[in-house]
């Protein structure tokens, strides 16, 4: 079979992101797409609320664009060849998914994982909000369906909230100088940036904290 070119890649499914705080590439669309953080940003007191992702550098016309681009393409029968494509291209050994956005459906999911099955020697991080749609692909189609190199962390839903104590990874929000649960994220003593700090795509973390933005 002949190779996908990265131009074809990118057509297929937009460009990968470049985010300058963490390691690695990411896969944004808009959060103004997202199904559960879309209600949370309305109420006061929610992780979702004054979301990052509204705001900024993710409002440039050129950011909006990609990420609408790649939110129309989630389901295009090439989409897992075209991110697999781009992401061996990259050569990283890291990879966010949706530093905007979240999870759309249960296929959206699986595209994933299949993305993750075929890029073995990077390790994936997906944070999500979608609870009931994780809980309900752990019981359709068992733990064992996420590859060794994924993890996938449900976020708590309030400020100072806990953590879902129904899946082994999670992460949570506090305000600084409030008491953290797990591991608290140090981004913001090295000038909001990841440095050698792996612990989200470390399996072995069962939570990690962020200080409130």
């Amino acid at each position: 079979m002949k190779l996908m070119t990265l131009k074809a890649a990118r057509e297929i499914a937009g460009t990968l992101g470049d985010p300058s705080k963490m390691p690695g590439k990411s896969y944004g669309i808009p959060a103004s797409s997202c199904n559960v953080g879309s209600i949370l940003a309305k109420l006061l007191g929610t992780v979702c609320y004054e979301c990052y992702a509204l705001k900024g550098n993710y409002t440039f016309p050129s950011v909006a664009k990609s990420q609408k681009k790649r939110l129309a393409s989630l389901y295009h029968g090439q989409w897992v060849d075209a991110m697999v494509r781009q992401i061996v291209h990259a050569k990283e050994k890291y990879f966010r998914w949706h530093d905007s956005g979240d999870l759309q459906s249960m296929k959206h999911l699986l595209n994933i994982l299949a993305v993750a099955r075929q890029t073995p020697k990077i390790k994936y991080w997906l944070p999500t909000k979608e609870a009931q749609l994780i809980r309900e692909f752990a019981k359709t189609y068992g733990m064992d369906a996420i590859p060794d190199n994924m993890v996938i962390r449900i976020s708590g839903t309030k400020v100072n909230g806990k953590a879902t104590k129904q899946w082994p990874w999670t992460s949570t929000v506090h305000d600084p100088g409030k008491e953290w649960i797990g591991e608290e994220c140090r981004a913001y003593t090295r000038g909001g940036k990841c440095g050698d700090c792996r612990l989200c795509w470390d399996k072995t973390v069962p939570n990690i904290s962020y200080p409130k933005h």
